[in-house]
């Protein structure tokens, strides 16, 4: 099924994509939790770490984050090694659901581009960039209420916010409403779109290239992966950031591991208040461990994906064989 240019979008049928994406989310997820602890936690601290004149009482009794090693050692002194895996059961969910959506309607919008505008008509960059934040910004919001739930597990300490995660679903609705699921809804999708549109961009025009050259311990596909992300994620970062802080508002935002989160109102309220209180590198903190998660996270989401979706093709054909 695949096109002469041997596309990842044309390849497979819907069920195996589905499958395909599914299983890749599933592993990368797993492999790239610990970071993701460290950058949620980094990304909620708002305290300045160069402030001569902060106390405990500032802290209210919250730690202090220096950096990701240190993070991760001072969450496994205080909270075990089952610290760095908090938040994975909606975690797991959140990667399988949303790489499910991400590739199913990535393919969908590039069958779509060809039918309307025609195959050869769109430069392939331009191509890649309307699907990739189509796929973004429906799988973002689909699957909003596992981040959401992702975050806030993920930021809570030793003294636990939720027990569990059917606990919470009960919580937030009752104390929060509908509503409740889908804070931070408005910069996910902003940061969304933007940012699965450069990475698919980026990586179309370099794995094509990049799978001609031998590379050491990389495939080209892997090596353009990681190239992507590290470029999408940069830009579209402050937003991400942004949307974490909103996700913790509401009766138990000071419940969390950091208890002095600031109360923020919208996303341009937001923005400003960090700037204001933080500085421009407020809006990036977390940065580094950020792109030291991405770059592998993509690059075994994207490897596990393709021969996943061989070996589900492989599978099909096989079947129709034995039929």
């Amino acid at each position: 099924m695949s096109d002469k240019s041997g596309r990842l979008k044309d390849e497979g049928s819907r069920t195996q994509v589905v499958a395909a994406g599914a299983t890749a989310g599933l592993i990368s997820r797993f492999v790239i939790a610990p970071l993701d602890v460290v950058k949620i936690r980094l990304q909620l601290q708002t305290h300045s770490l160069s402030d001569p004149f902060l106390s405990q009482k500032d802290l209210r009794g919250g730690p202090v984050y220096r950096g990701t090693i240190p993070t991760m050692r001072h969450i496994m002194q205080t909270e075990g090694l089952t610290g760095l895996w908090k938040g994975n059961v909606p975690a797991e969910l959140l990667y399988v659901c949303y790489s499910a959506v991400q590739f199913t309607t990535y393919r969908q919008v590039t069958i779509l581009l060809h039918r309307t505008v025609g195959e050869d008509r769109l430069p392939p960059a331009a191509e890649s960039f309307i699907a990739g934040g189509s796929a973004g910004a429906v799988s973002t919001a689909v699957t909003y209420p596992l981040d959401l739930l992702r975050t806030r597990f993920a930021a809570q300490g030793n003294d636990k916010v939720y027990t569990s995660l059917p606990r919470a679903l009960r919580q937030i609705g009752r104390e929060e409403g509908f509503r409740g699921f889908f804070r931070g809804l408005g910069p996910g999708i902003a940061q969304i779109v933007p940012f699965m549109g450069i990475f698919f961009a980026t990586y179309e025009s370099l794995r094509l290239p990049l799978s001609q050259i031998d590379l050491p311990f990389s495939t080209g596909n892997a090596f353009a992966g990681m190239i992507a992300s590290v470029v999408a994620k940069t830009g579209s970062f402050p937003l991400d950031l942004v949307r974490k802080r909103i996700q913790v508002q509401g009766p138990t935002r000071q419940r969390y591991v950091h208890k002095n989160i600031p109360e923020y109102r919208g996303t341009v309220a937001t923005v400003k208040a960090i700037m204001r209180n933080e500085g421009i590198r407020g809006l990036y903190r977390g940065l580094t461990v950020s792109l030291f998660k991405a770059a592998p996270a993509s690059a075994v989401t994207l490897w596990t994906y393709e021969r996943a979706l061989r070996l589900y093709i492989t599978m099909g054909e096989k079947a129709v064989q034995d039929m």
